[in-house]
């Protein structure tokens, strides 16, 4: 058994809320029964007063929604609140912690679950790709700081002075955006002691069709043309604003490739992400260009 699962059964052993499953499964229905009624009355409306109810409904989502990946708190008061739309279990998440021989290890564990189960996502599918990717990327990370302490201490390193190192290891998530047509975010590994090992990836799903989105969904065909015109005349207003970015013959952009990393923002753009050092110096850190904006 790996490093993680022992950690994950641990946290396994945590109580969670006893009402919560039967509460928001009992409210789930009542939110069915609520919008079939609704619908009915919802056609009779003229657009204009559907646009701002599906805005307004959308906003609240978004906001309880929110609140729950961010607060351990709130997820425990949500037992008491009845599920809003078809958002607010669109991502939950498990985290424990650990801390051995001065070296720490925080992991955050997203889940992908749709209220709704005819999105045509693969839920069951991503949530083992995220996992497994959760756990390989955190047994590795411990493995190699064991190795970088032996080799301290081997050398003359202190404990004490090995504690002052604060290794950290951090597997987590982030969200991105959380609206009513996409669901954006990025699970991602760090280790405090070096950037070689960093791990990222993305996810942008269309909640209304449970496909997994691309550039050429956002963009269309000629989505690599629009991508690198765009990104050009961007490097080039930065530079003149005083950015440094490396030379295509110093192995900067040349353009983007099929496989570019990107996630949408609050407007419904692509971004794309490029590495730290993959087109400028370490110091301007990772480096984005919303397409589109």
């Amino acid at each position: 058994m790996g490093r993680l699962e022992n950690m994950k059964s641990e946290y396994d052993n945590i109580p969670i809320p006893k009402e919560l499953n039967a509460r928001i499964q009992k409210e789930i229905e009542k939110s069915e029964q609520r919008l079939a009624q609704e619908k009915k009355v919802l056609r009779l409306r003229r657009r204009s007063g559907l646009r701002k109810a599906a805005a307004a409904a959308a906003a609240v989502c978004v906001v309880f929604t929110a609140a729950l990946n961010t607060s351990t708190a709130f997820a425990e008061e949500a037992a008491q609140l009845p599920v809003i739309g078809t958002l607010a279990r669109v991502l939950t998440f498990r985290t424990y912690e650990s801390e051995k021989d001065g070296i720490g290890i925080s992991v955050e564990v997203p889940t992908l679950d749709m209220i709704q189960t005819d999105t045509g996502i693969k839920v069951d599918e991503v949530n083992q790709e995220i996992y497994n990717l959760c756990r390989q990327y955190a047994d590795e990370a411990v493995s190699r700081a064991e190795e970088y302490r032996k080799a301290f201490l081997d050398t003359g390193g202190t404990e004490e002075e090995w504690k002052a190192h604060n290794i950290q290891i951090q597997v987590g998530y982030e969200i991105k955006s959380q609206t009513d047509q996409y669901l954006s975010f990025i699970v991602r590994g760090t280790e405090s002691w070096t950037t070689a090992y960093s791990e990222e990836r993305y996810y942008n799903i269309d909640v209304n069709t449970g496909k997994m989105v691309t550039l050429e969904d956002l963009l269309g065909s000629d989505y690599i043309r629009i991508a690198d015109e765009s990104i050009g005349q961007q490097i080039s207003s930065r530079q003149e604003a005083g950015e440094v970015f490396w030379s295509a013959e110093e192995g900067g952009f040349t353009g983007i490739s099929e496989n570019a990393k990107f996630y949408i923002n609050e407007n419904g753009n692509p971004v794309i992400v490029f590495e730290k050092y993959e087109i400028a110096p370490g110091s301007s850190g990772e480096i984005e260009f919303e397409i589109g904006g």
